[in-house]
């Protein structure tokens, strides 16, 4: 469904995506994992069409997403839900009205429908009639829920994850883990997860990737992940501070002849 082929892309000096390849079959949840920085983010946003590279393509249903003018574009998006990293709740907006905002923007849906759909999608992610109250009023998890209440609304076929799990705690974290796999199996969608939890990222995949140095350096099942032999997917998954430096460590410490790291 989603083919990227040889994205770079630059923020002034720092190459954070440096020809990039993968594809996400149609139907599959993709774990995509790497160091906080390393572009996963950017990636998401790339295929969303929030942001262009200097080189390369995305195509999703064969169609180029850089290539497509606003409308076409605009039309793309609608195959697509996102939870954004912190939730992107309108604070100023109810509950309702947040799940509701793409229908009521970029739809004719009548305001009774749209209220119908949002209750039902609120029920889905397990928050059944909290329409009316802010984002103010709202744990950390709730708020959560309600932005893939908000991903799911106008049925997509795809779901970008952008570190669904951070900043909750174990418990909730691994509640979003069973939403996420149960809404996978309801909705029949294409998803990708970005994240850096390896608890979260065994339970939702069905192929895990490892993106370093703007590359994706090795990509498999949960299991190959598990006992693969690559030095830096070994070292990320296991947690050790010890291992290869990335390009971006490289400008802030040196290497000493005897192999140990000093600080500039």
């Amino acid at each position: 469904m989603i083919d990227i082929i040889d994205l770079y892309k630059m923020f002034e000096k720092n190459q954070v995506l440096c020809g990039l390849d993968l594809q996400v079959q149609t139907g599959e949840t993709l774990v995509i994992i790497g160091r906080s920085g390393c572009g996963k983010s950017v990636l998401l946003k790339h295929i969303m069409g929030l942001m262009y590279p200097e080189k390369g393509a995305i195509h999703i249903d064969d169609q180029d997403v850089f290539l497509l003018d606003t409308k076409a574009l605009n039309s793309l998006r609608l195959k697509i839900g996102m939870l954004f990293q912190g939730s992107a709740l309108f604070d100023s907006l109810t509950v309702g009205e947040n799940v509701g905002f793409f229908l009521s923007e970029h739809t004719h849906i009548n305001v009774d429908e749209i209220k119908d759909i949002v209750a039902e999608k609120l029920q889905m992610v397990g928050l059944e009639g909290i329409e009316n109250l802010k984002p103010a009023e709202l744990s950390g998890g709730m708020k959560k829920r309600v932005a893939l209440a908000r991903a799911i609304c106008y049925d997509p076929e795809i779901i970008l994850y952008d570190e669904p799990t951070t900043g909750l705690d174990p418990i909730m974290a691994d509640a979003i883990n069973d939403l996420i796999v149960e809404l996978h199996r309801k909705l029949k969608v294409t998803s990708i997860v970005v994240t850096h939890d390896m608890a979260s990222a065994y339970k939702v995949a069905d192929r895990i990737a490892m993106l370093y140095e703007g590359k994706i350096v090795e990509i498999g099942t949960p299991d190959e992940i598990k006992k693969t032999s690559n030095e830096i997917v070994q070292q990320f998954i296991t947690g050790s501070a010890e291992g290869p430096i990335t390009h971006n460590q490289k400008r802030y410490i040196k290497i000493k002849p005897n192999n140990k790291r000093m600080k500039k």
